[in-house]
């Protein structure tokens, strides 16, 4: 049997993904989102991050902006905390 990775773990291969989509503004959506928020999360946190990047960027990035419907299983707080987009910071 598998060994379950470390928390630790999880949020090192979390970050890499995160920062990691495929595009340069789902890297900053979605890189900056984890780097903002992630040293307040617990296993419930992780949990929704972690089943967040299983998505398509075009869809994490539609309901951040608010322009597409956010499905049940997403809804509350740590969407809501993305979609501000206080977090973004575009380097020049």
């Amino acid at each position: 049997m598998k060994d379950m990775p470390t928390f630790e773990q999880r949020l090192a291969r979390a970050k890499f993904r995160a920062w990691h989509r495929g595009t340069r503004e789902a890297d900053y959506m979605i890189g900056g989102f984890f780097d903002r928020y992630h040293p307040a999360w617990g296993e419930q946190e992780m949990d929704w991050f972690e089943d967040l990047l299983a998505e398509d960027d075009v869809d994490i990035m539609a309901w951040g902006l608010g322009t597409q419907a956010v499905p049940e299983r997403f809804r509350g707080e740590l969407i809501e905390k993305m979609q501000k987009l206080d977090y973004v910071e575009i380097p020049r």
